[in-house]
């Protein structure tokens, strides 16, 4: 039997869906937020994030209107962050899709991203500039570089904390512990409300709309492998073990449209040792994302990618995936004294991977690695090494000659010891197939029409990445169409949708 009813449902807890559960709110729904995790694992993998957002901008002043109001103006001249127009954003976008970005969904994340950072600010969200991550000291100034600029004070758990003190400020109940196992319809198709499970077993809740935010299906083994093939079981997931694909499997039974990039998904190098799943206290930072400014061997001693490529933001998030092609799943991040000092403050954790030695032939031992192998990878690179002026805060075509793979920027040789190695294997972020909605964020069925009372957001929508994906864009994603789902959601309960004739005489 329905226990309860309310106008508007959210499954899940993180950025999206509180970010939905808000809005829902704000248009005068009554909201229920469903969390599968326990209170003290709530946060979803937004909590696991470094906190991070793009969205288009016109520079320094521009941010110090809209999301940095507490910078002072002596800290405003100590920095240069690089404009970002709707345009480039576009451009940056489709390329690391391979052009396979939806482009009416990508139109509506970059339009609406810088509106959408004034509206978490309202919601009592406090931003920084990213310093420790994106950017370099050059000439004085902290030159930001790749499109990342901006952070949520606290990163990801801060972002999750500011969100979930305005929903239970507001009132909004969320109830933890709770998964939502099977979605209801009406006879005529429209969204009834949910089957979960709860401390107290299986109950009905009566929902006039639901908006799905709880994530991709990263965490799920069996999904992994189905659609990513043999020994994607074995991979660690950086965030929660509570995004199994609960959501975008509940869709599907009830006729939604799978979309997106079901073969691929953000999977970066993440620390040999981290724990199966993500770690609430060490949070991101088993990521080893300074390898542009160094070389990566596999097990065998020998490269297999272009560390130089892009900026990191346009490459980590597929690197993961290059990692997981080589022998025992595993790879080496090697510095020398001339880089090292600038590597992120992600490998000076304590639980870090770590060799150190002052020969390559002593570094190789303690890898395990044949030592003729990696010093021969190592001269060759070295000698394959082309003059120019370095500069990591740019594309500096500072690159090789003569080798393959080659490295296209930021390439100094590896020739001043001490030489550091960092053991890396692949992490799981989250998975690029999910839902398909239309542009008011309506999860659609197989016919191209709308579920009625369907809305969806987050990582479980599919089509806005494939192949690779642009860092930043996660949260910021998240945020727009959670903010839009909440909305819509909140119109169609409260409004005509829900007491249409149709759904009047389902009821």
């Amino acid at each position: 039997m329905t226990k309860d009813e309310y106008d508007v449902v959210v499954v899940g807890a993180g950025n999206a869906a509180l970010c939905a559960a808000l809005s829902a709110h704000e248009n005068g729904a009554r909201v229920l937020v469903l969390e599968k995790a326990p209170y003290d694992e709530r946060g979803g993998n937004s909590l696991f994030t470094a906190g991070g957002f793009r969205f288009a901008h016109d520079g320094v002043e521009d941010l110090r209107k809209t999301v940095l109001v507490d910078l002072s103006e002596e800290e405003a001249n100590q920095i240069e962050i690089p404009p970002l127009s709707k345009a480039k954003y576009m451009d940056e976008l489709m390329k690391v899709t391979e052009n396979l970005s939806d482009e009416t969904l990508a139109e509506i994340l970059i339009g609406s991203s810088k509106e959408t950072m004034g509206w978490l600010r309202q919601q009592g969200v406090r931003f920084i500039p990213m310093f420790n991550r994106q950017s370099f000291v050059v000439n004085g100034k902290h030159v930001f570089y790749g499109g990342v600029s901006i952070e949520a004070v606290g990163g990801g758990y801060g972002l999750v904390q500011f969100l979930m003190t305005r929903a239970e400020n507001l009132g909004i109940e969320i109830r933890y512990s709770t998964a939502a196992r099977a979605l209801l319809q009406h006879q005529s198709g429209a969204i009834s409300g949910l089957r979960v499970f709860g401390p107290n077993g299986y109950e009905e809740i009566g929902a006039k709309a639901v908006v799905l935010g709880s994530g991709g299906f990263e965490a799920n083994p069996e999904m992994r492998t189905r659609y990513f093939g043999p020994g994607w079981e074995h991979c660690r997931v950086r965030g929660t073990k509570h995004n199994t694909g609960d959501g975008i499997r509940m869709a599907l039974d009830i006729g939604a449209q799978p979309f997106g990039g079901w073969s691929t998904c953000h999977a970066v190098q993440w620390d040999i040792s981290a724990p199966p799943f993500g770690d609430r206290v060490v949070l991101d930072n088993f990521q080893k994302h300074s390898y542009p400014i160094g070389i990566v061997v596999n097990m065998k001693g020998e490269r297999f990618l272009d560390e130089g490529a892009d900026y990191r933001n346009h490459t980590y998030a597929k690197y993961g995936r290059e990692v997981m092609k080589q022998p025992g799943r595993a790879a080496v991040q090697i510095f020398d004294a001339k880089t090292i000092s600038m590597v992120r403050d992600e490998y000076r954790i304590r639980q870090v991977t770590k060799v150190e030695s002052d020969t390559i032939e002593g570094l190789a031992e303690q890898l395990e690695i044949n030592p003729e192998a990696l010093q021969k990878t190592i001269a060759e690179f070295n000698a394959a090494c082309q003059p120019g002026t370095y500069n990591p805060s740019i594309l500096d075509g500072v690159g090789t000659k003569g080798i393959t793979p080659p490295k296209s920027n930021w390439a100094l040789p590896i020739d001043k010891p001490p030489y550091t190695g960092f053991v890396v294997t692949c992490g799981i972020t989250f998975t690029f197939g999910g839902l398909r909605i239309n542009d008011t964020g309506a999860v659609q069925d197989t016919t191209e029409n709308t579920i009625p009372g369907l809305y969806a957001a987050g990582e479980l929508v599919g089509g806005i990445f494939y192949e690779n994906y642009l860092g930043g864009a996660g949260l910021m994603s998240g945020s727009v169409f959670g903010r839009l789902a909440g909305r819509s959601a909140a119109t169609y309960a409260v409004g005509a949708g829900a007491s249409s004739p149709a759904l009047a005489q389902a009821n």
